[in-house]
């Protein structure tokens, strides 16, 4: 699913990441794991595609294809979903709008054809359900006067929906009550056919994952236990 090769990432003045090799398998359950600062928010960001992130050298392949220079809007089309720990506002931008045209732009990306919004709503209606999101949460601003455990389960809704072939979280447990963290778990275990890369500190939220692999950083490099 996802293959790293030598990737060096920095700034003109300092490296933040040396000589990642890291192959995520299809159907895996990843975790990284490593001390604040160890460079494993760096690596994710980089995975998807955020320019703030310069790559030196190596390379990302996704599902066998060279992406290291592809940007993050194509590499989202693609099927890599980030949940990031922090998310941008957006006043003025319903929920409800993003996620139509999140999913209007997948489909077509995806399929060739245009979604219809007899089926967005379908789908959208289910997934609401399943995450017990109030109806009126869609009419407000993107993240604009929610909590963090309300955004969490946001991003939960938009990944539901996306269905992403990579979903990359950054500690998604962390500001999460104990419903939120609980239904974050559930999705994760509910999507067989997603491939999760994930940092987390807390042991007892990871161990109710079926973690298939972890990956330990400290100080931009790979630790080999």
């Amino acid at each position: 699913m996802l293959e790293i090769k030598n990737l060096c990432v920095g700034t003109d003045k300092k490296d933040l990441l040396q000589n990642i090799n890291i192959t995520v398998k299809d159907g895996a359950r990843h975790r990284l794991a490593g001390h604040n600062g160890s460079g494993k928010s760096t690596l994710v960001n980089t995975i998807a595609g955020d320019s703030d992130y310069h790559i030196k050298s190596g390379q990302i392949f996704f599902n066998g294809t060279n992406i290291t220079n592809e940007n993050a809007t194509t590499r989202a089309l693609m099927g890599i979903f980030i949940g990031a720990q922090n998310v941008p506002e957006i006043p003025g931008l319903s929920v409800l709008s993003f996620l139509k045209h999140s999913m209007i732009a997948h489909t077509h990306f995806n399929t060739g054809k245009d979604l219809s919004m007899g089926e967005f709503l379908e789908k959208l209606e289910n997934a609401r359900e399943q995450l017990n999101i109030p109806k009126e949460w869609l009419n407000r601003s993107v993240n604009v006067g929610f909590s963090g455990g309300e955004r969490k389960r946001i991003m939960l809704l938009r990944l539901i929906l996306t269905q992403p072939k990579l979903a990359i979280l950054d500690e998604p447990d962390s500001g999460a009550d104990a419903e939120t963290k609980q239904q974050i778990i559930d999705t994760i275990n509910n999507m067989p056919n997603t491939t999760f890369l994930f940092i987390s500190h807390q042991d007892d939220f990871s161990s109710k994952i079926k973690i298939t692999e972890t990956t330990i950083l400290d100080n931009g490099k790979i630790v080999i236990e």
